[in-house]
């Protein structure tokens, strides 16, 4: 089976962390052959060495790096998840420094190097804010004709949002972005709160992975800790949300065993109290969700994989 050419776009917190574990254990599946970082649970450039170093610590030496947008498109970049990823990203344990470089091209054009060089085939996974995608659409706006699929880790269709009463932190990081993206682009899979909120890891969960022996494994096992402080107000108990580990499995494994209508998305990006929702378009609900003629996304509302078991035994293993 030919694996998957794979362009990961990230801001490496602690769920960013999972989600590349994920991918890296993947590697039957996965040619994952760049990754960029941008600015959002962590900056740029933390976000680009935090990548580098887990790929160290899991043996994946060769996989490049580039640093992305430092700022987001109509914003100074302005960090507020440190009670959510640490001081550092990734729950702020040490890792190892990797001996490789950051790359000394961009992310946004790495992107667009890959595209072309890996014309129809290139998948593009992005669990941060969408920032890159948006200046690579700026610096080569023939890259949605490129891109095989576009899976965004993003948005919140028929539930609250967490940023804000209707916006997910991703999309409202940039809407700008976001709005650009989803304009250009008609072969999305967004992954949204919907889902993502629905499964979780639990304490034991993070054990397991703390106590396995395995170097990656343990590392993740340590920074959930203040991951799963954060989430246990949300559910009230000790588990966190499977975020951007959820958008890797639906971009490897595609859309089987979902719930996932192709719809009409747009973005809010105005001021007003409605910025960064993800608008999805669910009025065929009532019909089994025909596939509407503007339709530009697969929006993923729920699926009866358990993606904590598929996760778990993916990172038991690096």
């Amino acid at each position: 089976m030919e694996r998957i050419k794979l362009f990961f776009d990230c801001d490496t917190g602690i769920d960013d962390a999972l989600a590349l574990g994920y991918l890296l254990a993947g590697k039957e599946k996965v040619d994952l052959v760049g990754i960029g970082s941008v600015c959002g649970n962590i900056d740029a450039a933390s976000g680009a060495r935090n990548s580098l170093d887990l790929l160290n610590l899991a043996g994946f030496t060769f996989t490049p790096v580039a640093e992305g947008e430092r700022d987001y498109s109509h914003a100074a970049y302005h960090c507020v998840s440190q009670h959510i990823h640490g001081q550092n990203g990734i729950g702020d344990i040490r890792l190892t420094p990797a001996p490789r470089a950051i790359e000394s091209q961009t992310a946004a054009e790495m992107l667009i190097s890959l595209a072309r060089q890996y014309p129809g085939e290139l998948h593009v996974l992005a669990t941060g804010p969408l920032t890159n995608i948006a200046k690579a659409l700026q610096l080569a706006p023939e890259l949605p004709e490129l891109i095989a699929r576009l899976t965004i880790m993003g948005g919140a269709a028929l539930v609250p949002g967490n940023r804000t009463p209707v916006a997910e932190a991703n999309i409202a990081g940039d809407p700008q972005a976001a709005a650009a993206v989803f304009r250009a682009f008609n072969n999305i899979v967004m992954v949204p709160l919907d889902v993502t909120l629905s499964h979780k890891l639990t304490e034991e969960h993070r054990l397991q992975l703390l106590n396995s022996g395995k170097p990656f494994a343990h590392a993740l096992g340590a920074m959930l800790e203040i991951y799963i402080d954060f989430y246990e107000k949300t559910y009230g108990t000790r588990a966190c949300a499977i975020h951007d580990p959820a958008a890797a499995y639906f971009a490897i494994e595609g859309l089987n065993h979902c719930l996932a209508p192709k719809v009409k998305v747009v973005v809010d990006d105005t001021q007003g109290p409605g910025r960064g929702q993800t608008i999805c378009d669910m009025r065929g609900m009532y019909k089994g969700y025909p596939v509407q003629q503007d339709a530009n996304c697969q929006v993923v509302l729920k699926t009866d994989i358990d993606l904590a078991s598929v996760l778990m035994d993916k990172l038991m293993t690096l």
